[in-house]
C-alpha cells in the first residue's frame, strides 16, 4: 500500500519559509499527522515571519541551511529520518534571473543536484520496508514548456522548451529528478504548476506588487499590452495537490497543477483595482484603475500559459476549489489585514522597483 501524507512521521520540506513552501508547511502542521523538518536559506523570499505562528511547535523544526550544503542536509537526513522530501527551494523570479541567471543556475540545478544525491544515499540505505515508502517530490513550474500560442494547453507530454534562465534553470532541475529515478531507482514525484497567487507572496510578483502599489496610490506597471495570459492557482490549491500526490501519484510520474483560470495579466490588474476601491477608497477620490501604466515589455516574455491538469484529476481526484474571482478576492484581504507582514518584508533591498529590464 502506498504511504499516505497523514501516516508520515516527517517531512524534510525544503524552501519552506517561502512562498508556496511556507503555505505547504502552515497547511500541513495545521492538518496534524507530521512533523516538518523545514530547511531554507532565507534569502530575499524567504521570510521567518510567514512561520512565527509556529513558534515553540514541536513538529516543526526550522534550519537555517542551503540544500548546496551536503553535509548538512546529511546530517538533516541522519538525525530527523524523514519519510518524504518535499523540494520548493529555488530562486523563482523570471526578472531576477534576467538580471543575475548565475544565481538561478547555482540554486535550481547545482542545488539540486546535491540534494538529490543526499537523498539517493539516505534512501539507499533505509530498510526495504522504508524504501518502499520514501518519496522525493520535487515542485516544479510550468514555464518549462515555454510559450503557447491562442490555443492550447501543456499537459505532462508537452516538450520542454524554456524560454528565461529562470524557466531554463528549472528545466535542468526537472531532468535530473528524472534522471535519478531512471538511474538510481529514486522514488521520485513531479509537478509542475501554474501561476500561483495568495497570502505571503513576496510582493515583486504581479498580485503583491499591484495590490501594494495600488494602496499608496502608485503608478501601475503593466508589462507590453497586458495581454500576456495565466492560468492562475490559489496557492492552498497548490498545497493541496502537493499533498494529494505525495500521498498517491505513482512514482516516476510528472503531475500538472492548474487553477483552471486563464486571465490576462491586465484583467488581473483591473480586478485588483475594483477590490480594493470597495474596501479601500482612494483619498481623493476617482478609482485606481487610472493608475494602470503600460511599461516596455520584460525580454523573451512568454505570451501565454495554460495547463492541462485532467491527469491530476483523473488519477489523483484532485481540483482546485478557488475559483479566480475568490482566490484574488481572499489575496486581497489578506494583504489588508497583514500590512505589517508587507513592511516586514520589504526592509530589505527590495523596494518594489523594477527588475530584468535588460
Amino acid at each position: 500500500m502506498k504511504k499516505g501524507l497523514d501516516s508520515m512521521k516527517t517531512l524534510l520540506v525544503t524552501g519552506g519559509a517561502g512562498f508556496i513552501g511556507g503555505n505547504f508547511v502552515l497547511d500541513a502542521l495545521a492538518r496534524g499527522g507530521c512533523r516538518v523538518v523545514n530547511l531554507d536559506k532565507l534569502t530575499y523570499a524567504g521570510n521567518p515571519d510567514t512561520l512565527a505562528s509556529l513558534q515553540g511547535r514541536t513538529d516543526h523544526v526550522f534550519v537555517h541551511g542551503d540544500i548546496g550544503d551536503a553535509a548538512l542536509v546529511k546530517r538533516l537526513l541522519d538525525q530527523h529520518r524523514p519519510d518524504a522530501i518535499v523540494n520548493f527551494a529555488a530562486e523563482s523570479h523570471v526578472d531576477r534571473s534576467i538580471d543575475g541567471p548565475a544565481a538561478f543556475v547555482q540554486t535550481n540545478v547545482v542545488g539540486t543536484l546535491a540534494l538529490l544525491e543526499c537523498a539517493r544515499d539516505y534512501w539507499r540505505a533505509l530498510p526495504a520496508d522504508k524504501q518502499d515508502g520514501f518519496r522525493f517530490l520535487h515542485v516544479s513550474t510550468d514555464e518549462v514548456y515555454g510559450s503557447l500560442g491562442a490555443v492550447g494547453r501543456f499537459t505532462e507530454e508537452t516538450a520542454y522548451a524554456p524560454n528565461s534562465p529562470y524557466s531554463a534553470s528549472k528545466a535542468a532541475s526537472d531532468h535530473l529528478v528524472r534522471a535519478f529515478r531512471h538511474t538510481y531507482g529514486l522514488p521520485t514525484l513531479t509537478t509542475n504548476c501554474s501561476n500561483n497567487y495568495g497570502p505571503y507572496q513576496f510582493p515583486e510578483k504581479l498580485i503583491p506588487l499591484v495590490i501594494q502599489k495600488a494602496l499608496a496610490g502608485e503608478a501601475l506597471p503593466v508589462y507590453g499590452d497586458g495581454r500576456n495570459v495565466r492560468d492562475w492557482l490559489y496557492v492552498g490549491d497548490h498545497c493541496a495537490a502537493i499533498r494529494r500526490v505525495l500521498e498517491a501519484g505513482r512514482v516516476g510520474e510528472t503531475y500538472n497543477v492548474g487553477g483552471d483560470a486563464e486571465r490576462e495579466n491586465i484583467h488581473v490588474v483591473k480586478t485588483i483595482c475594483a477590490l480594493l476601491d470597495e474596501r479601500r477608497p482612494l483619498a481623493a477620490g476617482g478609482k485606481r484603475e487610472a493608475l494602470i501604466t503600460y511599461v516596455k515589455d520584460r525580454p523573451g516574455h512568454d505570451r501565454r500559459y495554460a495547463i492541462d491538469a485532467s491527469k491530476l484529476r483523473r488519477e489523483l481526484d484532485w481540483r482546485p476549489t478557488e475559483s479566480f474571482e475568490s482566490g484574488i478576492a481572499r489575496t486581497v484581504d489578506w494583504y489588508l489585514a497583514n500590512q505589517a507582514w508587507v513592511r516586514r518584508v520589504l526592509d530589505g533591498s527590495y523596494r518594489m522597483e523594477r527588475l530584468g529590464a535588460a
